[in-house]
């Protein structure tokens, strides 16, 4: 994960790309990967199918639904991950919820991710209160539990989330759950600005980023972007390669 601190302080910004694992195939993750590895992103978040999925949007909640059907699970996920004989030179981020966890077994779950290379696990229903369920053991394979704060959370509790914040901060522009949208509340650049001043870490906006212009409105204001709903339709559609721009949008150099 130096490579996110690197990027900040070069001024460049970073793009975390978000797939569905199993949407379409388990057998399609690895060309997912290496396809967006080639394209420049950043990092990769490898979002973990699971039946009840609170904060996913209706793209990534029925890609999800697909990958059920598949037989995906968080296991077979990380065991594919395993398989892989080529160069992964980006990190590999786990989204997944707190039920997967629990019932695969917490201290099992940061091992086998260890072994699959991942760098850091987002757990979106994993209240920041309670990250002590998951911390330890994540912390003993040197894996990052990246938290996430929202337009809601409140001042003293951003506050404490910042303090012990690693890796990055994923900063969510909407008040609701993923999906592409057309505009972007002006509200949400100084949400950002305030996150971005008091972290130490990178400050990443996620859900409903799909457009360059949502990249120019916030371009200023955060580290980095994490797309997810736009990838899996067109990875889902075929058309992967209309997002180029967009990524490329993100991640060329606009320092001075």
């Amino acid at each position: 994960m130096n490579r996110l601190e690197q990027l900040k302080k070069s001024g460049n910004k970073a793009f975390v790309a978000y797939i569905m694992a199993g949407d379409g195939g388990l057998d399609r993750l690895k060309d997912q990967v290496q396809y967006l590895q080639r394209v420049g992103v950043t990092a990769i978040e490898i979002g973990i199918p699971f039946s009840d999925p609170v904060a996913d949007g209706p793209t990534i909640e029925a890609a999800g639904n697909r990958a059920l059907k598949k037989g995906v699970t968080l296991q077979k996920v990380l065991a594919e991950l395993q398989s892989w004989t080529f160069e992964v030179n980006i990190p590999l981020l786990v989204m997944t919820y707190l039920n997967p966890v629990l019932s695969f077994g917490v201290e099992r779950f940061a091992t086998e991710c260890s072994k699959a290379g991942v760098s850091g696990v987002i757990i979106p229903d994993l209240p920041y209160e309670h990250k002590q369920l998951v911390q330890p053991y994540v912390d003993k394979e040197g894996i990052k539990l990246i938290q996430l704060v929202t337009l809601t959370t409140t001042d003293a509790r951003l506050d404490a989330i910042l303090h012990e914040a690693e890796g990055f901060v994923y900063a969510v522009t909407v008040k609701g759950i993923t999906g592409s949208r057309d505009e972007m509340s002006q509200d949400v650049k100084a949400f950002m600005q305030k996150v971005r001043e008091k972290s130490p870490v990178p400050v990443y906006a996620g859900f409903g980023i799909s457009k360059s212009s949502h990249v120019d409105l916030l371009r200023d204001d955060v580290d980095g972007f994490i797309v997810g709903s736009a990838i899996v339709e067109a990875f889902n559609a075929g058309e992967i390669e209309v997002l180029e721009p967009l990524i490329h949008a993100v991640t060329a150099s606009h320092s001075v």
